[in-house]
């Protein structure tokens, strides 16, 4: 993957943090340009907090960044595409996101991040998801692509993408985040 090297790759985890066994972790020995966003609380997630933060690696960054978001992060991410609109975001890959607007899909902690944004992103972006992930409907899934205008990716019955799936480096998911640089340096409309 060559093109990568001129972006940065940022590293956008979830509740509790990507494990060690996530292939987001992996993702980050594997590129050398790949930093990770921080938050201060894992598990007890408050939005402003995880967009602050956000918003401020995103601003630590010089030159072009590709999202790579999983899990809550990809309704982070849509929150603040919402309200900032940067020429920095060349993309973004986003990871079998939480349906936070559902009680019975998402943990309580998690709701204030309700409602997810479905505003349209200024940047071309892929929703990926598995059709047995116990945090979101592919229905649901498929219609969060289409108002973001993403497109949508359904890898089949792989569970929530994370530790558990035991993913290790993920190679699906490089060649999709390669299919996504391919979008990016086709599409100059996005600049």
């Amino acid at each position: 993957m060559e093109n990568n090297m001129k972006y940065t790759i940022l590293i956008v985890p979830g509740l509790g943090d990507s494990g060690q066994g996530h292939w987001q972790n992996y993702w980050l020995t594997k590129f050398e340009t790949s930093r990770k966003v921080i938050q201060n609380d894992w598990d007890r997630p408050v939005l402003s907090d995880w967009l602050h933060n956000l918003n401020a690696a995103i601003g630590a960054i010089d030159g072009k960044i590709i999202i790579v978001a999983h899990s809550l992060a990809v309704s982070l991410v849509a929150h603040w595409s919402k309200t900032n609109n940067t020429n920095k975001i060349a993309g973004a890959l986003l990871v079998a996101p939480a349906d936070v607007d559902s009680c019975t899909h998402t943990p309580e902690e998690t709701w204030n991040f309700s409602p997810i944004p479905l505003s349209k992103f200024s940047y071309p972006s892929v929703v990926v998801t598995s059709s047995n992930d116990p945090y979101i409907s592919t229905e649901r899934a498929q219609f969060l692509a289409e108002q973001w205008g993403s497109a949508f990716l359904n890898i089949g019955q792989k569970g929530h993408l994370n530790s558990d799936s035991q993913l290790g480096f993920w190679e699906e998911g490089q060649s999709v985040l390669q299919s996504l640089l391919t979008i990016i340096e086709a599409d100059n409309s996005y600049e």
